[in-house]
């Protein structure tokens, strides 16, 4: 089964004593990949710039704007229609021999790496090596570390910055998606599990046809044998109402909006995420 998804997502920043000039990037345009496609997405900016879009070297969608005149907000609103249908992880997984391999230490060592915003602490890569022992493949220390990281950790908004790392989050056992994420990152990192982050949406209560107020998220993905997802904010596998819009090794390369500004005073910034669930059907 499928479902569309429409995202209207409203961000940017207020300036107390206003910007003279600003500088941004933008990742808030949907991936299309074999789970999900983008039908439409547009991206409006107020102050009107000049835009250009590339690609980074994750994959992401990227557009960077400047803005060279004085402005009290920047506002950035991207509208996204975006079919999804997720599968099931595949039944085959790599044992813990497949993970010793040169395509994995090699090709996948920066998403090996526990240093920054995903190092786990002592305790955690402690608890995730007893783990590890009773655990037959890979993909069953997933599911035991991505249960783990949600029995123990509360979900508590404002109570960590973006700087945090993981080892904060898990030492007050408290966070948002951001640190389940970079936390379950960590976890399955230290056992030698690659591991990636990824930004996007969830959409917790559909109700068909009408605009909902969704939200900004972040979940896992990780390698045994393929690319599979994980959401330990909600300790299940991402589906329909998951929405990605870019990955990378943590959330410094997969930040929404990030910018620079020349001015007097500071900023604020703002977020409103609506997801309307346009259709299902089989």
């Amino acid at each position: 089964m499928s479902t569309q998804l429409r995202i209207v997502h409203k961000t940017g920043y207020t300036y107390r004593g206003g910007a003279t000039a600003s500088f941004n990037e933008v990742r808030m345009t949907p991936r299309s990949t074999h789970e999900q496609f983008v039908l439409h997405s547009r991206l409006e900016v107020s102050p009107t710039p000049w835009l250009h879009t590339n690609v980074d070297y994750w994959g992401n969608d990227v557009t960077t704007f400047e803005i060279h005149e004085r402005h009290d907000q920047l506002r950035v609103v991207a509208t996204s229609t975006v079919d999804i249908e997720r599968s099931p992880a595949p039944v085959d997984s790599v044992g813990w021999d497949g993970l010793q391999v040169n395509e994995v230490t090699d090709g996948l060592c920066e998403y090996l790496e526990l240093e920054g915003l995903v190092d786990p602490g002592p305790d955690l890569i402690a608890r995730v090596a007893e783990l590890r022992t009773g655990c037959e493949t890979p993909r069953e220390l997933v599911d035991a570390v991505r249960s783990l990281v949600n029995a123990e950790v509360r979900f508590v908004a404002g109570s960590t910055s973006v700087k945090a790392p993981a080892s904060t989050a898990w030492a007050q056992r408290s966070g948002v998606a951001r640190d389940f994420a970079h936390i379950m990152i960590g976890a399955l990192r230290s056992a030698g599990v690659p591991a990636r982050y990824v930004s996007g949406y969830y959409l917790p209560e559909p109700e068909p046809g009408v605009p909902t107020r969704g939200y900004s998220h972040s979940w896992v993905d990780y390698w045994d044998g393929g690319w599979s997802g994980a959401d330990p904010t909600y300790d299940m596998a991402p589906g329909n109402f998951h929405v990605d819009v870019a990955h990378g090794r943590d959330y410094n390369d997969t930040a929404p909006l990030r910018g620079i500004f020349t001015g007097t005073g500071t900023s604020q910034m703002f977020v409103d995420v609506e997801i309307t669930q346009v259709r299902s059907r089989r």
